[in-house]
């Protein structure tokens, strides 16, 4: 250890990586906002190794390129056989091993001591991955520097690993060099964990090439069917790994979701929400604003069906299940989390989910397809959205909808008026028929079936 190329170098690239881990992780999320969530072990242990991949092979191989040129130059392999040539090797590679891992190792135990987050072993598939790699890198390096000079040969072959690994995320047709680098391009979100073709695929195809130049040293009588048949194994297997990697989309390779823990309370609605989402100890207030919101509408007249459960969407950040009668799926940490402490996004995801029509509508506007039905639409959703004080972001988002139309302004205030209108009725029963007929105008009004579903697919 004393006398490889690891120990003298160390205090490059251990500078490299605290430097770029202050730098560039915390570039565009300061400290602050890393620290208050959604925090995911997961997700944390794949941001801090996405800048540090490419640098740990291109390190791994550089030294271990000087190393085995170290061995060639020594005359090693001409000394007595006292020992087996893989231990020799093994024996010379581990400092440069131990580098490419330490350059792993390092952005991801100062991630959880930040974020103070304890990694699961799933959480940490994409560490053990490179890891993997790191070793496979080894082999090669040191193969190249017994067939080449090590004073050219290691920073070449350093500056090509960085620059073609880091590069491979440019990649879109071939599509599969993406996947298969070692440098994930994947990205997790909150409650989900690479999938283990995600993390096999990249070590298989960097593993079955090192195994391959290993088998060159092995020597004896058959040394050259060891050798046939590893290259063919190494062929075979890399295909294979391209081929699979080729069927996955862009930063879209197999994850699995749902993997977060959430708490719950209450019942009819219970209610869930992530447990280190940033805002679970608002749970209680939450479930409270939720229930307020349905009783309500149920006394204004909104036929509301309670759900049994209202789970928090961050639970399914990326992927969110469908919501039901008895499901509910709501933006509910990302709306309890405001500094501000308002809960009008809870309201208003309520309100969404509450308030329901008996027919299709369109999901946007286009020309030549009838918007006769958007302003009873938006009356009724309007005037159930004062009931409950979320008419503040229902307008906010409707009028850059009315953006699109060339009578937008006068759109608005059309709904405005009739919203007024119902509200101004001077019993509950009137308010709350006046409600139903504008659902029921308003679906008079729609466009038919086959319309609406083309211009949601326009859109």
């Amino acid at each position: 250890m004393r006398s490889s190329s690891a120990l003298w170098t160390a205090p490059v690239w251990v500078g490299i990586v605290v430097f770029y881990f202050f730098h560039a992780l915390h570039l565009e999320d300061p400290y602050e906002e890393v620290i208050a969530g959604p925090l995911w072990a997961s997700q944390q242990v794949a941001v801090s190794l996405g800048y540090f991949y490419a640098f740990a092979y291109a390190i791994t191989i550089g030294l271990a390129t000087w190393e085995g040129g170290r061995l060639r130059k020594d005359r090693v392999w001409d000394l007595a056989p006292s020992r087996a040539r893989y231990r020799v090797a093994a024996h010379a590679l581990a400092p440069a091993v131990v580098a490419g891992w330490t350059i792993l190792l390092l952005p991801v135990f100062m991630r959880l001591i930040e974020t103070r987050l304890i990694p699961t072993p799933v959480s940490l598939l994409p560490l053990l991955m490179g890891m993997g790699i790191v070793c496979a890198y080894a082999v090669v390096g040191c193969a190249l520097g017994h067939i080449a000079p090590r004073v050219i040969a290691a920073p070449v072959a350093a500056v090509a690993a960085f620059y073609v690994i880091s590069k491979t995320g440019a990649y879109s047709d071939p599509i599969w060099p993406r996947h298969v680098s070692g440098q994930l391009d994947t990205q997790i979100a909150f409650g989900e964990n690479y999938a283990a073709p995600t993390v096999l695929v990249p070590f298989l195809f960097s593993a079955v090439v090192a195994l391959a130049v290993a088998v060159w040293w092995i020597g004896g009588t058959r040394r050259w069917v060891w050798r046939m048949v590893a290259a063919a194994t190494a062929l075979v297997t890399m295909a294979v790994c391209a081929n699979t990697a080729s069927g996955w989309g862009i930063a879209a390779g197999p994850v699995t979701a749902g993997h977060a823990a959430a708490r719950c309370v209450g019942a009819a609605p219970r209610v869930c929400m992530a447990e280190t989402g940033g805002a679970v100890e608002r749970l209680e207030e939450v479930r409270n604003e939720i229930v307020r919101t349905l009783q309500n509408l149920k006394a204004a007249g909104v036929d509301v069906t309670v759900p049994a459960t209202v789970s928090d969407g961050l639970l399914y950040e990326r992927n969110r299940p469908e919501s039901t009668s008895s499901t509910w799926w709501l933006p509910l940490t990302a709306q309890a989390e405001r500094a501000d402490g308002d809960l009008t996004g809870v309201r208003y995801a309520v309100l969404l989910g509450s308030v329901t029509f008996p027919c299709a509508f369109p999901t946007s506007f286009v020309p030549g397809v009838s918007a006769d039905w958007v302003v009873n639409h938006d009356a009724a959703i309007l005037w159930a959205a004062y009931t409950v004080e979320a008419q503040d972001p229902y307008l906010a988002w409707r009028k850059g909808e009315y953006q699109r139309i060339a009578n937008g302004a006068e759109v608005l205030a059309k709904v405005e008026e009739r919203a007024a209108k119902g509200r101004s009725l001077p019993t509950a029963e009137e308010r709350a028929d006046w409600f139903e007929k504008e659902k029921a105008k308003a679906c008079r009004l729609a466009p038919p079936p086959e319309q609406a579903q083309r211009q949601g697919t326009d859109s």
